[in-house]
């Protein structure tokens, strides 16, 4: 009896040992050489494309940046996650890939996890605090146009503070940073919801606040940003056409907030599932080959989250607190002068008929 007892232990025990824990080299890759050189190839890509982005954006708002506006000012702490997110973090992986193995051992496993943890979480806590300020300046204008500079660099102050204590809670012993099961890669340690209840209430605690919260704030303003533009557009159709001239900013503004939310979803949902389910549910029967597609899909987010945002700021005025009043300023002034040049013509033509008869 005390040896089947014995037994029924030390399965349980095998059944939440961790893959890097078992007998196998954690470091050595699980996908095939061509895999890893398509991936590698594919991090490059990506990692360039997202320094050059990020960089420009950084490089441009340097040059004006006693002029940059609160929004501005969040916009180039985005681009600064992004680019430290391919400096520090894609090299690692990409050579790693290229390798066949992670080369870096665990010293290097646990700067990579904590730096791309660091990164992630401080890009994921800026777009919510720019999703806020978008809802702010056109559900609530009297809000937006309160906030000012000083108050971005106390919310960038939050924001590095937020993101530097959640990525460094793991150095304190209640969690860990860990290898990837395809073994090229690095990521805060989900299996450990596996092992203890203290390991599920460390996990539980990173999805909320590291995930669930902020991603509820982002799809909460934006679907507010959506109706406001819809109920404003039914609005419009009741006034004359000076008004109406305003109905394709709006749908602009209501097709940016879609791709905003639609980016975001598509890049982090996949790995969060992922995540969840190694956290959670049965992490082996992932299969190991598609372990990697979300964690390549989630490394693309920072290509495109600067140019998302640039859009929103450089071409459509309505997200500012003042452009929509311009542009409405400048189509009834050119309405006006439109106006008076065809009554000029339409006088003109009638006494030249007049001089005729």
């Amino acid at each position: 009896m005390n040896g089947m007892a014995s037994d029924q232990n030390t399965s349980s025990q095998e059944e939440y040992l961790p893959h890097y824990l078992r007998k196998e080299d954690p470091f050595a890759s699980k996908l095939s050489r061509e895999a890893d050189i398509v991936a590698g190839f594919y991090l490059t890509v990506i990692g360039i494309l997202s320094t050059l982005g990020n960089g420009y954006v950084i490089f441009m708002s340097s040059k004006r940046k006693k002029k940059l506006r609160p929004a501005e000012i969040m916009t180039v702490n985005l681009a600064v996650c992004d680019l430290g997110i391919s400096v520090v973090g894609k090299p690692f992986s990409i050579i790693s890939f290229f390798c066949h193995r992670w080369v870096f051992g665990w010293m290097g496993c646990r700067w990579y996890g904590w730096a791309g943890f660091f990164f992630g979480c401080g890009s994921l806590i800026t777009m919510t605090a720019v999703s806020l300020d978008r809802y702010l300046k056109i559900c609530h204008l009297s809000y937006g146009t309160w906030l000012k500079r000083h108050h971005a660099f106390i919310c960038l102050a939050i924001i590095w503070a937020y993101a530097t204590f959640w990525a460094t809670v793991p150095f304190a012993g209640v969690g860990s940073y860990a290898p990837e099961p395809f073994g090229t890669s690095c990521t805060l340690d989900w299996w450990l919801a596996q092992a203890s209840v203290a390991g599920q209430a460390f996990i539980l605690s990173i999805l909320f606040f590291c995930l669930l919260f902020p991603t509820a704030v982002i799809v909460f303003s934006y679907v507010k940003i959506i109706l406001k533009v819809k109920s404003s557009t039914k609005e419009v159709a009741h006034y004359d056409t000076r008004i109406q001239n305003s109905h394709i900013l709006e749908m602009k503004l209501t097709k940016v907030a879609m791709l905003i939310c639609a980016g975001f979803l598509i890049a982090w949902i996949p790995y969060a599932v992922v995540s969840v389910w190694s956290a959670f549910g049965q992490p082996d029967s992932v299969p190991i080959q598609f372990s990697v597609v979300p964690t390549l899909l989630a490394k693309s987010a920072a290509m495109y989250n600067p140019i998302i945002y640039q859009v929103i700021d450089c071409k459509f005025a309505c997200c500012r607190s003042g452009g929509l009043k311009t542009l409405q300023k400048k189509s009834s002034l050119k309405k006006s002068r439109m106006y008076t040049i065809s009554t000029h013509r339409d006088s003109t033509a009638m006494n030249e008929t007049q001089l005729e008869v």
